[in-house]
């Protein structure tokens, strides 16, 4: 069993104010994973107030550039070489399928990679052209924004932390991380690998907390930018308390990404692109593509093969070699993706496979059933809402011009896609949708390219040189 009686802040492994430890449970058979530290209000104090000298005396803002990715690459080494330990305990602490977690841990060096390249190539200080004959010189500086809190969901732990923590830090911020308690282990794990890369004092803190203490941490007046991924609903609280204070923020938040599946498509394709682009994670991903629009031409046969691959789809122990989906995270998880289940079923679509019933055998663990449903008009709620689990909806359209307004009419934009032998068709499309990414029969995205949302699915965007940006102020110095 795994044992994190202290918490991470400031770069001291320190006693908590909570002396009751954190239980954290498998969501595959509810078996004792280990102990974890659970930071309240005192221990936000102590960890901004750390960032905060560490920020406004400490030496990290004030290194070079150069200096600091040094440490930077030094992290990602060590991170590389405990991958599969890593990989290990997320499986352990939020049921994603080993497969999944394997995969994960082993891409996080390509995307500090990119981080890397961003920083290298950045113009930190530059003198500007001169246009203007009536000004002096001018120089422009990018400057760290300050202390960072950064705040993450449970369903891909170190992904959500490093994509925040790798840019802020590179800028020369200070960071205080704050994660769900399912996370708790993996999470303060991160604290290991930061000493042994030689981050200075007080530049980071790892607090898993609860939302009472993130509200707390977020409000706090010593932190400067918010960084969140989550749901919408959290992310608009922390837009309003952002705003009433003038902090900085960057949002990353829910979807319900459309796949357009025009009339020549290759079907065997889009099946094998599906499996993938909605089922990963357990289905328990943002960008998931979950709302499948078929021209009518090919619906049936589209249903018929999206009914095969769900039903091929391996559910059980996240450990078996197997298994590709593995439980929901929580009881509560377990219990809303049900209950959208239900509710699909009411508002009259139609149930292809799967259902509200737990998979047999599985009772022990918060397990669903991945489910299908067609003839389902885009105004139900099971098409409108992020249900955050293995539920696809299937939509019919008749023309391109029918399926953009389907796709468009949805409160998110965070991804989508279009399946199409005619490439030229394909780029129309996509530029007429209204999503942040959007990929040609399942192209992968690259992770120097921004990546983010339209209207709820957020503000700003994460990855490479515009993920870095986020993270600097821009100085303009006359001379």
């Amino acid at each position: 069993m795994i044992n994190y009686d202290k918490l991470y802040i400031g770069g001291r492994w320190t006693e908590p104010a909570k002396t009751e430890l954190l239980e954290v449970r498998s969501p595959h058979d509810r078996s004792l994973v280990g102990l974890a530290a659970e930071a309240t209000a005192p221990d936000v104090d102590r960890a901004v107030a750390a960032a905060r000298e560490a920020f406004d005396e400490g030496p990290w803002p004030l290194m070079t550039p150069a200096e600091r990715q040094e440490v930077v690459t030094r992290f990602r080494d060590l991170y590389a070489e405990r991958a599969e330990e890593i990989a290990d305990l997320t499986t352990a602490e939020n049921g994603s399928a080993r497969w999944f977690t394997g995969w994960t841990a082993s891409a996080l060096s390509q995307q500090t990679d990119a981080f890397l390249r961003a920083a290298a190539a950045m113009k930190w200080e530059e003198e500007m052209d001169r246009t203007d004959e009536t000004a002096g010189r001018v120089l422009v500086r990018r400057e760290p924004v300050g202390v960072v809190a950064a705040v993450i969901p449970w369903n891909a732990p170190h992904q959500s932390a490093l994509v925040k923590m790798v840019p802020a830090l590179l800028a020369g911020c200070t960071v205080v991380l704050k994660s769900s308690p399912e996370n708790a282990l993996v999470t303060l794990l991160l604290g290991e690998i930061f000493t042994e890369a030689g981050v200075p004092e007080g530049v980071v803190s790892v607090l898993p907390a609860d939302r009472e203490t993130s509200e707390y941490l977020i409000s706090h007046p010593g932190i400067d930018k918010i960084a969140f991924t989550g749901s919408t609903r959290a992310g608009q609280t922390i837009a309003s308390i952002a705003g009433r204070q003038l902090k900085r923020v960057s949002l990353e938040l829910g979807g319900k990404s459309a796949a357009i599946v025009r009339e020549d498509a290759d079907l065997d394709a889009l099946v094998e692109g599906l499996k993938f682009l909605s089922f990963a994670n357990n289905a328990e991903a943002c960008v998931a593509h979950t709302r499948i629009l078929v021209h009518r031409s090919r619906y049936d046969e589209a249903v018929a093969k999206l009914k095969d691959l769900i039903e091929s789809l391996t559910v059980g122990d996240p450990f078996a070699a197997d298994t590709f989906i593995g439980p929901m995270v929580r009881a509560d998880q377990q219990q809303r993706v049900r209950s959208y289940i239900e509710t699909g079923i009411r508002e009259g679509a139609r149930l292809v496979t799967g259902g509200p019933e737990v998979p047999e055998g599985l009772e022990g663990g918060y397990y669903v059933k991945p489910t299908l449903f067609a003839d389902v008009d885009n105004s139900m709620r099971i098409a409108q809402e992020e249900i955050f689990g293995p539920v696809l909806v299937v939509i019919p359209f008749d023309d391109d011009d029918q399926a953009v307004r389907i796709a468009n009419d949805s409160p998110y934009g965070l991804g989508g896609g279009v399946w199409t032998a005619d490439e030229t068709r394909a780029l129309e499309i996509a530029r007429r949708i209204r999503t942040g990414t959007f990929s040609v029969n399942g192209a992968p995205f690259s992770l120097d390219a921004p990546f983010g949302g339209f209207k709820n699915s957020g503000i700003g965007r994460e990855f490479g040189a515009v993920g870095l940006t986020q993270y600097i102020e821009y100085k303009t110095i006359a001379v």
